[in-house]
């Protein structure tokens, strides 16, 4: 298989890192998502990281141009020689054609949209619970996170701010203002691929499985 390079969009809620972790599995090419990528340069220490890390503790927003020398960091590593899922990254048209720069020859095969309505995005996020440990994410109706404590490090799980409704409703209008040019950047390119998010997490897998074959990538 040449390399295969997929973008992931889709509104908070809309099952991008559930879509990821089965892509990645499927595919063997690693899921890299924009935060993953900064927190680890800041603890590598390397030199970008060592930048990252100055304008965070500064209280500053990392520039287009850091997080494009992050990706193009990323993508020297030998898991993703195969390829990677995008998540969270690119984020503007500006950080779109960068990517295009970095990939070269072959660039991004598809860009898959998931698409969800608001309500059912609110009613995710809104339902949902993270260890503030690792990470893991449960559910309020999961019987493992009924106790406050993440079974798989014993870390306490709680409600973010940011899963507060208003919270949500703001991130959700965010996303709508400033993805829409990302989507018609993609689209008049022909690489656009909108894939109906609401459903159960295996067909959603099936039907991205069977739009990146129908193009030959996979």
């Amino acid at each position: 298989m040449s390399r295969l390079v997929l973008v992931i969009l889709g509104k908070q809620g809309a099952g991008k890192g559930t879509q990821c972790a089965h892509l990645a599995a499927h595919y063997a090419i690693p899921h890299v998502s924009t935060g993953d990528i900064l927190r680890a340069a800041v603890k590598a220490g390397s030199p970008l990281g060592r930048e990252v890390s100055s304008v965070l503790e500064a209280g500053g927003l990392v520039s287009d141009d850091l997080v494009n020398r992050l990706v193009a960091e990323r993508f020297e590593a030998p898991d993703a020689q195969r390829g990677a899922l995008l998540d969270g990254y690119p984020r503007t048209p500006g950080q779109a054609t960068a990517l295009d720069e970095i990939l070269g020859e072959g660039g991004v095969g598809l860009c898959l949209n998931l698409e969800v309505a608001n309500d059912l995005a609110v009613a995710r996020l809104s339902s949902r619970r993270v260890c503030v440990e690792c990470g893991a994410i449960y559910r309020d109706a999961d019987p493992e996170g009924v106790s406050g404590t993440c079974s798989r490090c014993g870390g306490d799980v709680v409600q973010r701010s940011d899963d507060l409704p208003e919270a949500i409703a703001a991130r959700l209008a965010l996303y709508e203002r400033d993805t829409a040019p990302l989507l018609d950047f993609y689209d008049r390119r022909g690489l656009l691929v909108t894939v109906d998010g609401a459903r159960d997490a295996d067909e959603v897998s099936a039907d991205i499985i069977a739009a990146v074959a129908a193009r030959g990538l996979a």
